[in-house]
């Protein structure tokens, strides 16, 4: 994946972070100085570069402008406890790809590396600087053989030059922004920028500097730099109602403008935006408003998750692997027929953006050309669904790779357990009906805890 440096002089935060990014499968350099941070950062020429504001002997900004001068394809998050509105257009004015304030979220965080890591990407493509394969690449293609991407595909052919706003509704991760991006790359706005504003990953205050740019209507919004061509408000479901007013006026004053020939160009934007929550839930429980949900969902897209759609698990992965033998100018790997039928019977709760992580991973472990259910994630190849053999309806998961002692173990124990409630919790008929003694009983299931727990039960 991407090589990350992180520089933070709390030692409890450079951990958390350094976790985290290991976690998603970087290589990661954490530093407690900002003298060491920059020798690093000379030595290392990173993907990316996570720095406090205050370290100590040295001011972040000042590592921010170092990194600009010296490496500028190193993408920059700066994370402050001492966070202001000023600091960050300081810092984004210095180079920096976007902010987070102390105390955050972890999946805030993940989010961000990866929004970072993919703007750094699209950078260099833009400047025709070759791409490091291992660093994390959205897709820009909806691929699918399913029928309800095949609908999607052809809503996304009858309405790619249509202005009017886009709602997409899904789980997380079960590919909006790809039928974002196809919707862009199909339009007449194809060579103009795409631009994605997730709403979960700042702060109230440098949201709105984002969206409608500095008070008096100073400086660059995000529709400002999207000009021209698609803007993605991603999780609009959480962007706080105050603001939720204020982009409702300023959409309005788009259509207007937009009906009367008299359109600015820097408010020249195909608005798209995504919600992970059902917005009109979120109308009815007061969340959000009714007047700017309307706005947003003249067409309306929900996109399925994963699970909903297995026929295109397998698109998806030889997709993914297509890219990564592209990227790394290498042959395209194989995968076998037991790790194909484990991918095909895996839930993906993470939807696509899982998908791809669990290739990638595969990829890096695969060995003579050959994807095996060894080289998938452990949640992935460790479980595989049977069918009983009398009754097709009924499956066990089998959690493959565990030792044959333990199973038996643990499989024993809920069928003892299962016997003692069958029987009103009476030792002496489940001993009987299993054919042991009582002692045997007690030895196997420690049954004095374990009949107190289903007597309550």
């Amino acid at each position: 994946m991407a090589k990350i440096l992180i520089i933070d002089d709390e030692a409890g935060i450079l951990q958390l972070m350094t976790k985290l990014c290991i976690q998603q499968g970087h290589e990661t350099h954490p530093f407690q100085s900002g003298k060491e941070g920059i020798e690093a950062l000379d030595r290392l020429s990173p993907d990316l570069m996570i720095v406090d504001l205050r370290i100590g002997d040295i001011n972040g900004l000042e590592i921010i402008r170092y990194s600009e001068d010296h490496h500028p394809d190193t993408a920059v998050i700066m994370v402050t406890g001492h966070g202001s509105v000023e600091t960050a257009v300081e810092a984004m004015k210095l180079g920096a790809f976007d902010y987070l304030t102390k105390p955050f979220e972890l999946a805030d965080l993940q989010r961000t590396v990866d929004l970072a890591l993919d703007h750094r990407i699209s950078a260099k493509k833009e400047g025709a600087i070759k791409v490091d394969f291992e660093a994390p690449v959205a897709m820009s293609q909806l691929i699918g053989e399913s029928e309800k991407i095949q609908e999607i595909l052809s809503i996304v052919e009858k309405i790619a030059d249509n202005d009017n706003p886009i709602l997409l509704e899904g789980e997380f991760g079960s590919g909006k922004q790809m039928v974002a991006r196809s919707i862009h790359n199909k339009s007449r706005r194809r060579g103009q920028p795409f631009k994605v504003l997730q709403c979960s990953a700042l702060p109230e205050d440098l949201l709105e500097m984002e969206l409608f740019g500095l008070p008096g209507g100073r400086g660059e919004s995000i529709f400002s730099r999207a000009a021209g061509g698609t803007l993605l408000i991603e999780e609009i479901n959480l962007l706080p109602k105050r603001l939720q007013s204020q982009l409702e006026a300023y959409l309005e004053e788009i259509a207007v403008r937009r009906i009367s020939g008299n359109l600015p160009t820097q408010m020249d934007v195909r608005f798209i935006a995504s919600s992970i929550q059902p917005l009109e839930r979120c109308v009815e429980e007061g969340k959000f408003r009714e007047d700017l949900y309307y706005k947003i969902s003249i067409i309306p897209i929900q996109v399925p998750p994963l699970r909903n759609r297995r026929e295109d698990i397998l698109p998806l992965v030889d997709h993914f692997l297509g890219r990564y033998a592209e990227m790394s100018n290498t042959k395209q790997l194989e995968v076998d027929k037991y790790a194909h039928q484990l991918l095909e019977q895996y839930s993906w709760p993470g939807n696509v953006g899982e998908l791809q992580n669990a290739i990638e991973r595969a990829c890096s472990f695969a060995e003579k050309g050959r994807i095996r259910p060894v080289d998938l994630p452990p949640k992935v190849a460790q479980k595989v669904e049977i069918s009983d053999d009398e009754e097709e309806k009924i499956k066990h998961q089998l959690p493959i790779g565990t030792k044959l002692a333990d199973y038996i173990k643990k499989q024993e124990k809920i069928f003892i357990r299962e016997t003692l409630k069958y029987n009103g919790g009476s030792r002496e008929k489940t001993a009987s009906m299993l054919g042991v003694s009582i002692a045997t009983l007690y030895r196997k299931m420690g049954l004095k805890l374990e009949r107190d727990k289903i007597m309550s039960s």
